[in-house]
């Protein structure tokens, strides 16, 4: 038996969990869950009290929201080099680009696309600053070399690329050559190719229409 589940839904951020997996290779149960019904059932809120997706179980560890399970997993998992080791001094732009995703362009990108951004007298309360810096400096940390880390693909590249591959497909990220150059070598990997491929499998069927 696989040593991890994974939980999530084709239309959510599972799907970058999953690319994630895909990199690792190791086995993993799948459990697709619902929005409204078996996502806030008591067994699933037992693993995040949240009724959110995505969540892995690894053994008795459970680690939920995308970024922290790239993290979790890159290290979980050495030897598949998906994060530079403790005294690499890439590790240092690994943490901080994965965190600045996380902390800065999803908030700044959902804010945006919610008509929710702070305003210019009040940037400075808010953790993006404003959306223009946070999209020029997310620019310049995917320009001038193949990942994140330079030459080294890392669980960096799956967390910040899931970010630009959506706002670019759902138009909340502006297209610059260097953003789609970054995402187009990202999804030509086969891991990402099988992780798309799983997660369109799993998307719920249309409903016969009557004749």
């Amino acid at each position: 038996m696989p040593n991890l589940t994974f939980y999530t839904n084709p239309q959510s951020r599972g799907r970058i969990a999953r690319w994630m997996l895909e990199e690792v290779g190791e086995p993993y149960d799948t459990v697709i869950l619902d929005y409204g019904t078996t996502m806030k059932d008591a067994d699933y809120l037992a693993i995040n009290p949240m009724g959110k997706v995505p969540a892995i179980k690894h053994g008795d560890t459970i680690v939920t929201e995308a970024g922290a399970i790239c993290a979790y997993l890159a290290d979980a998992f050495p030897d598949k080099g998906l994060a530079p080791p403790l005294a690499d001094p890439r590790r240092g732009p690994y943490f901080r680009w994965l965190f600045f995703a996380a902390g800065c362009v999803e908030p700044a990108v959902t804010s945006k696309a919610l008509g929710l951004l702070a305003p210019a007298d009040k940037k400075q309360m808010a953790g993006y600053g404003s959306y223009e810096e946070t999209i020029d400096t997310l620019e310049r940390a995917v320009s001038g070399a193949p990942y994140i880390c330079g030459d080294q693909f890392t669980a960096a590249d799956v967390y910040v690329g899931s970010q630009i591959g959506w706002g670019l497909m759902f138009g909340t990220i502006e297209k610059r050559p260097a953003f789609e150059a970054y995402v187009g070598r990202l999804q030509s990997r086969p891991a990402a190719r099988r992780a798309n491929e799983l997660d369109d499998a799993a998307m719920p069927k249309p409903e016969p229409q009557p004749a």
